[in-house]
């Protein structure tokens, strides 16, 4: 027996008829029309250039508001503040009759913060487009309760620690 190599066909042989090639129209008309085996597909000649600096027209928000179960969706111009943001989410709030009922509804009794964790509330007049965020917090302000309470037991303590002094001055003389 003899070793014949027996020629195989390659199976990466190029096809040598035009099915395989791709033809392109002429460029006057149609530059961006090729033709494959399968039809015409359209590719695209020049891509747009990217924008820079394209502002959102509308932003959808989401505002928590305290002690709710779920966030209010508004959607507001970019332009608007973060004033206009609480008044539209409170008037949300109440119009959808959600739970737990506010106790008032003037908004400029609320203040919005970042998350519920979140120490400090956002200024009034800021731009919704230049906070960084979409969703927040929305709880009421803390009312400073001046207490006469306190004031008249420092100064009680105050008279009882020289009450005190006076007491040892005597002992000590």
């Amino acid at each position: 027996m003899t070793n014949a190599i027996i020629p195989r066909p390659s199976l990466h042989r190029r096809k040598s008829t035009s099915e395989g090639r791709l033809l392109t129209f002429p460029p006057e008309r149609h530059s961006e029309l090729v033709r494959r085996p399968a039809g015409i597909i359209k590719v695209p000649g020049k891509l747009a250039p990217a924008k820079q600096n394209v502002t959102p027209p509308r932003l959808l928000l989401n505002v928590t508001i305290e002690k709710s179960l779920g966030p209010v969706h508004v959607v507001m111009s970019s332009e608007n503040t973060v004033g206009d943001l609480i008044r539209a989410a409170v008037e949300m709030y109440v119009g959808e009759k959600r739970r737990p009922l506010l106790a008032d509804t003037d908004p400029r009794r609320f203040e919005l913060h970042y998350s519920q964790f979140s120490l400090e509330s956002l200024k009034m007049e800021e731009k919704l487009i230049k906070l960084g965020s979409r969703n927040f917090f929305l709880c009421s302000k803390r009312v400073e309760v001046e207490c006469r309470c306190s004031k008249q037991a420092k100064k009680e303590a105050i008279n009882d620690s020289l009450f005190a002094l006076t007491k040892l001055m005597d002992i000590l003389l």
